[in-house]
Parts: structure tokens; sequence; C-alpha cells
């Protein structure tokens, strides 16, 4: 959430941005199927040019909670198979009176281009592997929730790190909200270490397992990788997946996460997907309080009533 009233990222937010809106979707994640009107009469267009399911459909379960008339844009059946550009697309709804605008893509940085030249507010659902700040928002709400603060835990993020935008997102919050991020995974599959803030660590599977808090496993996203991966899902799963064996030395208490989809049995054992240590379909349930939280919180801005009780709550 930046200053021109758009959602583009975590990088510059602030701390306290953050926990306002982590506030404002605890308030949500606490009143769950209720119909508010707050966006009675307001226009969102959802534009998703890549696959999607928990986003999209969170988005517009928020959006319709909240009293939005929804637009879903189908890049198939658009203009956008015409070559009209997204900055065009945008103008045109724009002009037609909608308000807002969640877009999903695979170009990285795109809504930090469209938000100096557009007047409607931009959401970003995910831009290529940059970042993810609604996922980021839905998987801190969850961790506070299952541990009553975020201040001192021990997150590790294993996986395809380097084509996650999720970790992108991370990366930036979770330092600045006293979380201690550990990263694990395949050597190919790391972030560059420009992208590494001071302070989070590179450790061994082991060690991310067995120390954390809050283990969260992510997909390897093939369809961001150049070349091919010369290993089987099998042997994947062995050397960096969340086993059976490598989950019973988890910290008693630890929970597991995953931002989804699930591949089962590559990054983690297909048993472990539901088990009592795991928060992954809770993951999905607070996705729509976080989106309803963005989503108000852009679209109403100073016309907001924040509860002091929740404002300071200890984060």
């Amino acid at each position: 959430m930046n200053n021109t009233g758009h959602l583009i990222g975590v990088k510059d937010m602030t701390k306290e941005q953050l926990v306002q809106l982590l506030t404002r979707a605890a308030y949500w994640a606490e009143r769950p199927g209720e119909q508010a009107n707050v966006l009675h009469g307001r226009f969102v267009a959802n534009l998703f040019f890549e696959a999607s399911t928990r986003t999209r459909f969170s988005f517009e379960v928020a959006q319709k909670r909240l009293g939005a008339h929804v637009l879903n844009f189908i890049p198939e059946t658009s203009s956008a198979v015409k070559g009209e550009t997204v900055y065009d697309t945008i103008k045109t709804l724009e002009a037609m009176g909608v308000e807002a605008a969640v877009i999903r893509t695979k170009k990285e940085g795109l809504l930090q281009e469209l938000a100096t030249s557009v007047d409607l507010q931009l959401i970003n659902a995910g831009d290529g592997t940059n970042e993810h700040p609604t996922q980021c928002l839905l998987d801190l709400l969850t961790m506070k929730q299952q541990f009553g603060r975020l201040d001192g835990l021990t997150v590790a993020i294993i996986g395809d790190l380097r084509h996650s935008r999720v970790l992108g997102s991370h990366l930036h919050a979770m330092p600045k909200l006293g979380i201690k991020l550990l990263l694990s995974g395949p050597t190919s599959m790391m972030p560059q270490p420009a992208q590494i803030p001071n302070g989070v660590r590179i450790v061994g599977m082991d060690e991310a397992v067995q120390t954390a808090d809050v283990v969260m496993m992510l997909r390897v996203q093939l369809e961001r990788h150049t070349e091919s991966l010369y290993i089987s899902k099998e042997e994947y799963h062995q050397a960096h997946g969340l086993t059976l064996e490598r989950a019973k030395s988890m910290k008693p208490g630890a929970v597991i996460m995953h931002p989804a989809p699930v591949n089962r049995g590559v990054e983690i054992h297909t048993d472990l997907v539901e088990s009592g240590a795991s928060l992954i379909q809770k993951q999905v349930t607070n996705g729509v309080a976080a989106r309803m939280a963005v989503l108000e919180t852009l679209l109403k801005g100073s016309e907001l009533k924040w509860e002091p009780s929740l404002v300071t709550a200890n984060y």
C-alpha cells in the first residue's frame, strides 16, 4: 500500500501499514460469512492473466461480501486477443467508472508501470516472481491467530525460493514484524544473494524443519523454470520435501503452511496436508478476510473507524 492508493507490494510498506491491514483482516476473520455493504455501488474488476483458483475466487468472495459490483475479465474473450495493451484495458475500465482493478500477471513490475498513469486503484494479485502481497498478509494473519503474536516467531520457508513471489513479499514483511526468517531449498532454486535482507539465514533442510515454529513449504514452479529439472518427483521429495520422517522432527506446537496449490508427494507428503499440524486450509479461509481488509482500506480510506483495542493488538 503506497501513498498513491495502490497495493503494489510489501517492500515499500511500513510496519504500521502492515499492522493496520492485519488488524482489519483479523476483524473480518472473526466475522465469517458476514455480509457488509461498505462498498455498495462500487465497481471492482478482476484481471487475471495467469491461472488462479484461491486468489481469484477469494478476491471475488471478498468483493461480494463487501457489497461491490464485480467484473471478471477473461483475457481469451477480450480485446487483449486483438492486441490491446493492459494499459488501454485499464483506461477503458476506468472510463466506465470502475474504481479498482485486481491484477495477476506474468510481467514483473507491470503494476508499478501502470500506477503512475491510471486513476483507479491497483491491487497486486501476484506479478511474475516479484511479489504477492495479499498472500503474505493472509499468511501473517494465520500465524498471528495460531501463536497470538508475530514478533519472535521463527519461520522457515522451504522449496523453490527463486521463483516464489510469495517469498518476495515475506522477505520484506517478516523482518519488519520481528520474525526470524530461515530459507532452505535446492541450491539451484535459491534467491540471488542481493535479494536476501540482513538477518535472513540460509540453512539446511533439517535445521529449518527442526527449529521453526512455522514450516512453510513451496511448490516447484515448473512453469517459471527455463531449464528442465534433472530429478524425479520422488527424488525431490526425499531430498527437499517435508516427508513423514522429517515432520516427526518438528518442534512441539510447530505448524505446517503452504500458499498452494500443493503438489502432494513432491514438496510435502500427502498425509501432512490435512494433518493436525497443518494450517493450509486455514490460510485459504483467511484469504477472504485479508482481501476484504485490503479492498476496504483502499476504497474507503479515511472513512474507516478502527477499533482501538484491535489497533493496539500485540504483533
